[in-house]
């Protein structure tokens, strides 16, 4: 059986969806093991001598002059847990539940947070027995970590709050007995260990982001099929106009589009039918590629932070210390998922418009909505108003949310970096252009078909086979929306990528 080792510098977004999609099992490494250990010490030693440290001899916050007991140690951290578990909203999804738990985890493996080891084997055996804490969306500010739904996260740790398994929900303590884990006693340092980081916005944008990198790739198979509904120009395609301006994604665009039109008979060149082809198919390289420069930057920043260390205080085993800063701050992740929530966004724009070009009569030779017997059949016309609907809402929240800030805790933390706001509208983003798309793909199928289709290209041919053997050629009105949702099916089983990838090659977003 395959299992992921958590060492806290190697996670990375396949394992992260294996881990939560897959339900692939993790385990920590000798080494992290030893320094958590090691970690845990300091924090023994500091309580023991009386030092004051924030979070673990004082309050929080606001609080954090407040010098608290040894005797009132343990009860601060439950405390903290119950009085922060004040999230809003509809629950995040098991998946990204499982990523929060996943990366807190991995977090940890790096020992610097002065957590017991026992609380961490806690976290691995609700992933590994599917213990699932039920965590709202909304409630946090992404600085001072994502304090309230990471202490959704914790409250069946310690026997409260809600969880789900085995596809029922139970009490916090139901399901941990039931799954034969048991239920921990918080103690110094650790509820703030636990909630001080940046793992929900991190978890929710991880997987938007390996879901985005897919997409990218649907993208360009669902250009080259309106290339072929189009009779396109491929002139606009060639390496030595790319090259010139060699921005890697769009030379990647154009080179992939290429190889999915090889052998193409219903493209075309530059001055047989038409002059040029409008900005949706000809600049489509250059648009398709800048979402996919700003993907990699994404990705770049999100595995440093999937394997940094985000607590406050840090505990310093070699010279025993904790020391109290803003690595929890969510800045990073929250430009990066405004900035992915955009780029997925003006995905979604440019093929919105090729479907238009598609259904819009007056700006192709195919028949008006893609249908042959007009009037007595709408055909794919209020398909367009659908993905019209869509990329507004896109447009609405591609706003970023991390240009906003709010001062909490009576002006302590006085900026604040919304970055979990910024990872759940990407989500919606993406699910919004993932539909779009496969609009798309239903509509260039169908124009093909009523192109009187010649031979198409080597990619382009396996995509229409892929699509054509679930969704068939619509000859009379029937509900599209169930031909909608089959397409998207394709996309998120990755079953068009790998017969596409199978007959041409890997697609390197």
């Amino acid at each position: 059986m395959k299992e992921i080792i958590i060492s806290g510098k190697h996670l990375n977004l396949e394992e992260i969806s294996d881990v939560c999609r897959h339900n692939v099992r993790v385990k920590l490494s000798k080494e992290s093991r030893e320094r958590i250990i090691r970690s845990r010490d300091v924090v023994d030693e500091l309580v023991e001598s009386g030092r004051i440290v924030y979070g673990v001899t004082t309050g929080f916050g606001k609080f954090s002059d407040k010098i608290i007991s040894k005797d009132d140690v343990k009860l601060l951290q439950k405390n903290l847990i119950m009085t922060h578990a004040v999230g809003a909203g509809p629950n995040l999804k098991i998946e990204e539940v499982r990523g929060v738990i996943l990366l807190r985890i991995n977090n940890f493996a790096n020992g610097f947070s002065g957590i017991r080891l026992e609380v961490v084997e806690t976290m691995i055996d609700m992933l590994n027995k599917g213990v699932t804490p039920l965590v709202p969306q909304k409630g946090s500010l992404g600085a001072s970590g994502d304090l309230a739904p990471l202490a959704h996260m914790v409250l069946p740790m310690i026997g409260l709050g809600l969880a789900e398994y085995q596809g029922k929900v139970y009490t916090g303590v139901e399901a941990m007995q039931m799954a034969k884990i048991p239920i921990i006693e918080l103690q110094e340092k650790e509820g703030l260990a636990l909630i001080n980081g940046t793992q929900v916005m991190t978890a929710v944008g991880a997987l938007v982001l390996y879901d985005a990198i897919s997409l990218m790739k649907v993208a360009d198979i669902a250009l080259a099929l309106s290339f072929e509904a189009h009779g396109g120009i491929i002139d606009a395609l060639q390496e030595r106009m790319h090259t010139v301006r060699p921005h890697q994604g769009q030379i990647n665009t154009a080179k992939i589009v290429r190889q999915l039109l090889k052998n193409s008979r219903n493209v075309t060149h530059q001055g047989e039918t038409h002059t040029q082809d409008a900005y949706s198919l000809r600049c489509a390289p250059q648009v398709h590629g800048a979402s996919k420069d700003a993907i990699n930057y994404i990705l770049k920043e999100v595995n440093i932070e999937i394997n940094s260390v985000t607590d406050n205080p840090i505990i310093f085993s070699d010279t025993k210390e904790g020391i109290s800063g803003g690595n929890f701050h969510g800045q990073p992740m929250a430009l990066c998922f405004d900035f992915l929530g955009i780029a997925m966004s003006e995905l979604a724009n440019i093929s919105e418009r090729r479907i238009e070009r598609m259904v819009n009569p007056s700006l192709s030779n195919l028949p008006a909505f893609l249908t042959e017997h007009g009037g007595v059949n709408s055909g794919f016309m209020i398909v367009q108003y659908s993905a019209a609907s869509l990329v507004s809402e896109n447009k609405v929240l591609s706003h970023p949310a991390s240009v906003d800030s709010i001062p909490s805790s009576a002006g302590q933390e006085d900026h604040v970096s919304m970055g979990t706001i910024a990872a759940n509208k990407a989500r919606t983003i993406l699910e919004n252009s993932r539909r779009v798309i496969a609009m798309e793909l239903m509509c260039a199928c169908q124009a093909i078909d009523l192109r009187g289709c010649k031979e198409l290209g080597i990619g382009t041919k396996s995509a229409y086979q892929t699509i054509r053997s679930v969704i068939p050629r619509l000859y009379q009105d029937r509900p599209l929306f169930e031909d909608i949702n089959t397409c998207e099916s394709l996309i998120i089983n990755h079953e068009l990528i790998n017969n596409v990838e199978s007959s041409i090659g890997e697609i390197i977003y």
